[in-house]
């Protein structure tokens, strides 16, 4: 039998924790990645999982085999990829998670320039603000903004949208211009929120100036959980916003939103690729994160502070 095989069948088990999840991630039928596995234990004499009702662990000296198993095969890939010229001309599948806001307004539209460049590259994006398991969903990389808490991932941070505070200019010819963000409290101004969908709490909208801080709980007209709908809502004239310098971006080009309250500085929102710890950064997963990294630098606001 195929020693490699094997392997990438037993890591992937590891990876998955679940011979299902496995085999449905390699494509291969799950008696095939059983019968690897088990002629692999053979091989080595010792016993790699732990099949228990409860699904699959990796035994102490199956953990160590699965760290120089993972390295092995990142080695044997490194040199078919050099082999094939893959360096050259990247190819293959290619699997990214993104959030929908993100995707909109800045990856999706980018797309031509990134599959000129590198045409060999087949890429599934999924387009999603939950929480997803890179490995058991087999997904190369993600795209996420906020804190990010998981030390078995790696994460390349690209940079920091900041909160921005705008309404359509017909808004603010209708209902004037908000000098103060305690003016947007009371009933004087339409505001359209944003709350958390597993609480329905509407966050508050926080401004910093010469020392104050002020967190502002804006009763709104009108509440969504979703960043580009709560984007269109100003755009529609429905009340003052508060979303993302990136999300923003091309309304505050063309003029069909403003900026509200300008003078105050609002709280930053890092934005990284991220990745897991083990996964082999191949060839086409790392253009894609230095193409990312290109198209994501005109939005840092930490770097274009014209924008924050």
């Amino acid at each position: 039998m195929d020693k490699l095989s094997a392997m990438r069948a037993f890591v992937r088990v590891v990876e998955c924790a679940s011979f299902t999840r496995a085999a449905e991630t390699l494509g291969w039928p799950k008696p095939t990645v059983s019968r690897w596995v088990q002629w692999l234990e053979g091989e080595v004499k010792i016993v790699l999982l732990k099949r228990t009702a409860r699904g699959v662990t990796v035994t102490p000296g199956g953990a160590a085999y699965f760290e120089r198993a993972s390295r092995i095969l990142a080695e044997v890939d490194d040199l078919e990829a050099g082999l094939s010229s893959e360096r050259a001309a990247p190819s293959g599948h290619l699997r990214v998670d993104v959030g929908s806001a993100m995707a909109q307004t800045i990856l999706v539209p980018a797309l031509p320039d990134f599959f000129a460049r590198y045409p060999g590259i087949d890429l599934k994006l999924g387009v999603s603000d939950r929480p997803v398991d890179l490995v058991s969903e087999n997904i190369d990389c993600v795209l996420r903004t906020g804190d990010l808490r998981d030390e078995s991932l790696v994460a390349r941070r690209l940079g920091q949208f900041r909160w921005l505070v705008c309404a359509s200019p017909e808004y603010l010819k209708q209902h004037g211009v908000p000098a103060h963000p305690k003016d947007l409290e009371g009933g004087a101004h339409r505001v359209v929120g944003y709350f958390f969908h597993r609480t329905g709490r509407v966050y508050p909208f926080v401004l910093s100036k010469d020392g104050e801080r002020v967190e502002v709980e804006c009763p709104p007209s009108f509440a969504t959980n979703d960043i580009m709908a709560t984007l269109e809502a100003g755009v529609r004239g429905l009340g003052i916003i508060r979303t993302t310098t990136a999300t923003a971006h091309q309304h505050l080009k063309s003029g069909t939103l403003q900026p509200v309250l300008a003078d105050w500085s609002t709280e930053a929102v890092p934005f990284y690729v991220v990745y897991p710890s083990h996964r082999h950064l191949n060839a086409r997963l790392r253009v894609f994160i230095d193409w990312v990294a290109e198209l994501f630098a005109p939005y840092d606001s930490s770097a274009n502070q014209d924008e924050a």
